[in-house]
Order: C-alpha cells, then structure tokens, then sequence
C-alpha cells in the first residue's frame, strides 16, 4: 500500500504547452496585421510593364513622382532644381546603387523624361523605370491560351 502512495503524490515533469501556444498565436495575429502597415513611401499607381525585375532591389534609390507631378527621393519631397544635388549626395555614399524612377499612371510624360533625362545629363547612367508587371503577366497567359 506504501507503493501506490508514492505514484500518486509523485510531481510530473510536463511542460504545459497551452499557454504558450496562445502566446504565439497572439503574437502571429498581431504580425499579421501590423506587417501590411509598415510599408512606408508615397501612394503611387504604378504603369504596367513587362514584369521583368531588377537584380539587388535593396540597393535602389526610388524617386517617385505623384500624379500632380511633386518630386519624391524616398518619402522626401524635392524640388527639380535641388534634385541632383541630394540624388549625388546618396550616390556618392553608395556607388552601387540603382536608381529607380515611379512615375504614377496619371503623371505627366514629360515630367517623368524630364527627371530621367536631368538625371542622365548629370551623369547616372543606371537609371530605369518602375512598372506593375500584373497586368503584362495576365495579357501574357490570354495570349497562350
């Protein structure tokens, strides 16, 4: 009789894992929504292109021009006259950068070749032009089928 009064007071060693379970998945839900949140940058509508993307996109300086043509390097507006000058400056810290032009769908053309040709004429030659390549990819498997 001695035996099982000894079973039944003996602790368990278990790891109750409820707890932590409903720890994590607060904190998954709460990723979840905070995540879409953290994008920063200017709204823009973006033209569609060929889908076709640029090898080391962390290295880019995106200049994003809205659809009442203001002037973004970053989330930083700038004057077209001042512009050169900042995009040299952050160049000059990273000569490996690439330098992206946003242009919004209802943005003037012209506005958008004026910065790309001011930029070339200052020297950057590795200037290219951001695009939404969704729709070329859905014209492309219409064109398959």
């Amino acid at each position: 009789m001695a035996r099982n009064f000894r079973r039944k007071n003996r602790i368990r060693a278990e790891v109750n894992l409820t707890p932590l379970i409903d720890v994590m998945m607060s904190l998954l839900a709460i990723f979840m929504i905070t995540a879409p949140l953290l994008t920063t940058g200017i709204p823009l509508t973006l033209p569609k292109g060929d889908g076709k993307t640029i090898e080391g996109q962390e290295k880019t300086l995106d200049i994003g021009i809205t659809k009442d043509d203001k002037i973004y390097v970053g989330t930083n507006e700038v004057q077209m006259d001042t512009l050169v000058g900042k995009v040299s400056a952050i160049v000059a810290e990273n000569p490996q950068i690439n330098i992206i032009i946003s242009g919004d769908t209802n943005s003037s053309y012209g506005r958008v070749i004026e910065v790309m040709a001011l930029l070339r004429t200052a020297g950057f030659t590795q200037v290219g032009l951001k695009t939404d390549a969704k729709i070329m990819h859905d014209a492309a498997a219409k064109k398959r089928k």
